[in-house]
C-alpha cells in the first residue's frame, strides 16, 4: 500500500492533484482543504495517502495531514459514506470541526457538506460520537484565511513575496484574529508577514 507521497505538485484540478515523485505522476483525489495546502505547481509537497480498491477502479486519496486521513478512514466506515462523500465532508469541515460536531451531536454542522443530507449527517454523528475523542484533530492542515477582499489582498501580497498559499493564508488568519475584522490592509500585511516569517 502507498502510505505517503513526497514530490512536487505537477498539476491540480477541482478535486485532484498530480504529484510527481521521481518522474512518476500519481493522480491523487483530495479535499479542497488539502488542495489549498499543496501550494502551486512545481512546489515540493507531501501527502498522506489511502488506496481504495474496487471492482473497476484503483483510487489514491491524498491528505495534508495523517489526522485528516484517519478521519477519512473513520468516515468511510459509516454506511452510505463513500470516498466522494467523505472528501466532501473534509472539504467543508476541518478535522477539528468534525471532531467537535461528532462529540456534540451537531448533525447540522456535518450536513453543510455537499451531498450530505440531514439523515446521513445524523447517522454519521451518531455512529462516530463515541469514536470522535480517539482521533487527533488533524494536525498540520493549514488554516484558510477568511473570505473578504482585505484578507484576500493580504494573502496575495504574501504570495507575491514568495510565501506558499497555505503559509500566507495561515499567517493572514492569525493576523486577522489579532487585529480584528476592521483591520486595514497595510496593518494586516505587516502582522501577517511577521507571522509567516517567524
Amino acid at each position: 500500500m502507498i502510505a505517503k507521497l513526497t514530490g512536487r505538485l505537477d498539476a491540480a484540478g477541482a478535486d485532484w492533484a498530480v504529484i510527481d515523485v521521481a518522474g512518476v505522476g500519481y493522480l491523487v483525489h483530495c479535499s479542497s482543504k488539502t488542495l489549498a495546502a499543496l501550494g502551486l505547481p512545481g512546489d515540493p509537497c507531501t501527502v498522506f495517502t489511502d488506496l481504495q480498491v474496487s471492482e473497476n477502479d484503483l483510487r489514491l486519496l491524498g491528505f495534508a495531514a495523517a489526522g485528516e486521513r484517519d478521519w477519512f478512514r473513520l468516515l468511510t466506515t459509516v454506511q452510505g459514506v463513500g470516498s466522494k462523500v467523505a472528501l466532501a465532508i473534509l472539504s467543508a469541515l476541518t478535522p477539528e470541526d468534525l471532531q467537535r460536531a461528532c462529540a456534540a451531536g451537531d448533525a447540522a454542522q456535518v450536513a453543510r457538506a455537499q451531498g450530505v443530507g440531514p439523515k446521513l449527517a445524523g447517522r454519521i454523528v451518531n455512529e462516530l460520537k463515541d469514536k470522535a475523542g480517539a482521533l487527533p484533530g488533524g494536525g498540520a492542515l493549514a488554516p484558510v484565511a477568511p473570505a473578504g477582499s482585505v484578507s484576500a489582498d493580504a494573502v496575495s501580497a504574501l504570495q507575491n513575496l514568495g510565501f506558499k498559499p497555505a503559509v500566507a493564508a495561515g499567517a493572514v488568519a492569525q493576523a486577522l484574529a489579532e487585529l480584528g475584522e476592521g483591520a486595514v490592509l497595510n496593518d494586516l500585511v505587516r502582522v501577517a508577514l511577521k507571522r509567516a516569517a517567524g
